[in-house]
């Protein structure tokens, strides 16, 4: 039996301490969603029963409206940035043009702004074309912005792919789009579902510009919709509340869970290295 040093025992206990702190919010929001007041107030840190099983209920009758529409907007922006983002990085990365790379360095210099000084131009040119509390007005600034980082890891792997491939393939036929669907989306399938879950999380999590663009309820992603969910519960209510919370986080577990593996992986092959 290996024993283990002084260093090694130190480090696996800060490691174990670190994990503790990290997986203790989520441990205080999965029991306090199964408890009523009195059990909140009496129980504050240990599970209790029997178990509020109501609470879940009352909280999905409240919030199921807006994780739809924050499972559409997250899903539809992840795909159109996909889709979008893979077919730029392809051009530059396998195209020659005239201002190619003076093109890609303007669309890199986006990343440089912050997105809050974007806020203001966003919404006047949302509000010029009419498209202030649409789902359009949602989603197309954020698949334009999405596009950017995106862009530049797909163009670095997609450049750096052998020529050879793409030589044999045309050789054998294959047009542009082919090449472009048959070679290189499927080589680079691990980044490319890295930057889906990335995207899909990061619209999950917007709420600035939900709260600036949307007023009507029905349209409200699960983010703003919380805001609402909470003001219709006295101070008595946290059971319902943190059950909403919960419910508001399981698409983004179960989008992690299936995109674990890809994920890894893209990071493990560059898709996150800059």
């Amino acid at each position: 039996m290996k024993h283990l040093t002084r260093d090694e025992i130190l480090r696996h206990a800060v490691l174990i301490i670190l994990v503790a702190l990290t997986l203790f919010p989520l441990y205080f929001l999965i029991i306090t969603s199964f408890k009523d007041y009195d059990q909140f107030i009496h129980h504050f840190w240990e599970p209790t029963l029997p178990l509020r099983w109501e609470n879940y209920a009352d909280a999905w009758a409240e919030v199921s409206g807006y994780i739809t529409n924050s499972i559409l907007y997250a899903t539809v922006e992840a795909l159109c940035v996909v889709i979008l983002s893979s077919i730029s990085a392809y051009v530059f990365a396998r195209y020659s043009f005239p201002g190619k790379e003076i093109l890609f360095y303007l669309i890199l210099g986006v990343l440089m702004i912050p997105p809050v000084l974007m806020l203001i131009p966003q919404f006047l040119v949302v509000r010029w074309f009419g498209l202030l509390d649409t789902r359009a007005g949602l989603l197309l600034p954020m698949i334009a912005g999405g596009q950017v980082f995106s862009i530049f890891i797909l163009r670095t792997f997609f450049a750096g792919l052998p020529e050879e491939l793409f030589e044999a393939a045309r050789i054998d036929g294959a047009n542009h789009f082919q090449l472009y669907s048959r070679i290189a989306i499927p080589l680079s399938f691990p980044i490319v579902v890295t930057i889906f879950m990335l995207n899909f999380v990061g619209t999950w999590n917007e709420i600035i510009w939900p709260l600036v663009v949307l007023s009507r309820e029905e349209l409200k992603p699960v983010t703003t919709g919380l805001l609402t969910f909470q003001g219709q519960f006295t101070v008595t209510s946290y059971g319902p509340m943190f059950a909403g919370y919960v419910l508001a986080s399981i698409p983004l577990v179960v989008v992690f869970l299936f995109c674990m593996k890809y994920y890894i992986t893209g990071i493990t092959s560059g898709a996150l290295k800059i």
